[in-house]
């Protein structure tokens, strides 16, 4: 069955036993997983990634895996991503087998409204599809003002519009973005606080300029001599260090699953197309080239140490202007010794 805007919250938070299968699909990747991650939560699960291209080769491993009891009795969610036409078999023999212990969610991109999965899934009563597509004026301000909620954060309208704006509509950014706002301000849900725009002031994306998303481009693509170059020339104080980090980490959550889907098999300039709106045409050049040069995994890690860097930078004392300039200089060389 079909889901809109308005049932998608009820499915993903109270699922029905009867529903075995959830497709997420459409432009807006970043809220198909922030969806399946809500699922997982509700259900207590553990995260069991089934790799679409093993349901191709053997489409019965699904009712395999979906049938399993796991040792301890814990139940699973099985992840597939990306997925598309390729799991239409597997799925359909999921749909029509008599008992499962296991739902299984799928995370697509586009899919065409004759796609054959998409077809299945909308037919079947024991199974939800979903497009997400960009969040725009009302709605964009609705889900800050809800996720924010989620981190234990009280925002107002005006403000909510802003961080909307400033990430470019993109749940995942805004996630990011409302979860450090959270830690800045000592929030959870537990212990709520209204958002000051003086945090936002502070912290926020909209203070990372185009010079400092060039800095991240340019670690990224390996010129360690302008990033060099780039580090020496900013202030003593090192004040754009928090941005510069965040034009990095924004860049990285359009980069991995790109990077993903490559070495799973797909061709770089059609990952590329299918980034649509989720990357500035202008960008898209500098993203092709960065997929050449690293691996998922390598991304991962530098995902994991920007953060270590932009938590001990807010609340140590280490001197901001060296510590970016030092780990954007081993990302640069990083990126320059991984070239493909």
């Amino acid at each position: 069955m079909k889901a809109n805007k308005t049932s998608i919250g009820r499915a993903v938070d109270q699922p029905e036993p009867k529903v075995r299968f959830f497709l997420f699909l459409g432009p807006d990747e970043g809220q198909s997983r922030a969806l399946a991650s809500r699922l997982l939560e509700a259900l207590g699960a553990q995260k069991f990634v089934v790799a679409a291209s093993a349901l191709k080769t053997n489409p019965a491993l699904l009712v395999d895996e979906a049938a399993a009891l796991s040792l301890f009795g814990e139940r699973r969610l099985l992840w597939v991503e990306p997925a598309g036409n390729d799991i239409a078999e597997a799925t359909e023999a999921l749909l029509a087998a008599e008992s499962v212990e296991n739902p299984v969610v799928a995370i697509a991109g586009q899919l065409p409204k004759s796609s054959a999965l998409l077809k299945l899934v909308e037919n079947a009563s024991n199974a939800v599809a979903f497009t997400a597509y960009v969040p725009e004026g009302e709605d964009a301000v609705r889900l800050v003002i809800d996720l924010g909620r989620r981190v234990g954060l009280k925002i107002s309208s005006s403000l909510a519009v802003r961080i909307a704006e400033s990430c470019g509509n993109d749940q995942a950014i805004v996630t990011q973005e409302l979860e450090k706002f959270a830690l800045y301000v000592d929030a959870s849900p537990h212990s709520p606080k209204e958002l000051e725009p003086e945090v936002v002031d502070a912290i926020g994306a909209d203070n990372a300029d185009g010079d400092l998303a060039r800095l991240a481009d340019l670690a990224l693509l390996g010129e360690v001599g302008d990033v060099a170059e780039a580090v020496s020339r900013m202030s003593g104080g090192g004040s754009e260090a928090i941005p510069a980090i965040r034009s990095l980490q924004r860049r990285l959550l359009v980069l991995a699953p790109a990077c993903a889907r490559v070495e799973r098999g797909e061709r770089v300039d059609g990952v590329m197309a299918s980034l649509g709106r989720s990357l500035f045409w202008k960008d898209k050049e500098a993203v092709a080239r960065m997929l050449k040069r690293w691996s998922a995994e390598d991304l991962a890690t530098v995902a994991q140490r920007a953060g270590e860097l932009e938590r001990g930078l807010m609340f140590g004392e280490a001197p901001e202007r060296e510590a970016l300039g030092e780990e954007l200089l081993a990302i640069a060389r990083k990126a320059r010794s991984s070239a493909r």
